[in-house]
């Protein structure tokens, strides 16, 4: 089974990734919070996208309260062998931080949704990927829920 995927390539989840090949950097970014919930379930998320995906390298980063930060995060990609970076929202809709807060810390202007990323002497494409949005997996996942708090009952 071959699946196409962001980048126009296609994966085979059946072949590994060869070491020698550059990977993708997955910048997960959440709202963050003074409770322990979103932080978590940022994390989380990070880790069973790496987790089914090895053909990212993934981090995680907030918006405010919680850390690392989007810059902290972008920093250390600059290590890593990558030869893309993309930045994914884990939030639900388009609004002012997706907008108008995390362009500008990413380096894109004017509703831009690609750029570039200085990485140790060289230059890499950015992209900024859309937020959840709505989705046939997220009506699916409402429903779940309704039916475990009917259950419940």
């Amino acid at each position: 089974m071959r699946v196409k995927y962001l980048f126009g390539n296609y994966f085979n989840p059946s072949h590994h990734i060869s070491y020698h090949m550059a990977r993708k950097g997955l910048l997960l970014v959440g709202h963050g919070s003074k409770l322990p919930f979103n932080q978590e379930l940022v994390e989380s998320t990070g880790h069973l996208i790496a987790t089914r995906h090895p053909e990212f390298i993934v981090r995680c980063a907030f918006m405010n309260i919680n850390s690392p930060t989007i810059e902290e995060s972008l920093k250390q990609f600059k290590e890593d062998e990558i030869d893309a970076i993309v930045v994914v929202p884990l939030f639900l809709a388009k609004g002012v931080h997706i907008l108008h807060d995390i362009p500008p810390v990413i380096g894109l202007t004017g509703g831009a949704t690609q750029g570039s990323f200085q990485k140790n002497g060289s230059t890499i494409p950015l992209y900024y990927a859309d937020p959840i949005g709505s989705d046939p997996l997220l009506a699916d996942l409402m429903v779940k829920n309704a039916v475990a708090a009917l259950k419940g009952h």
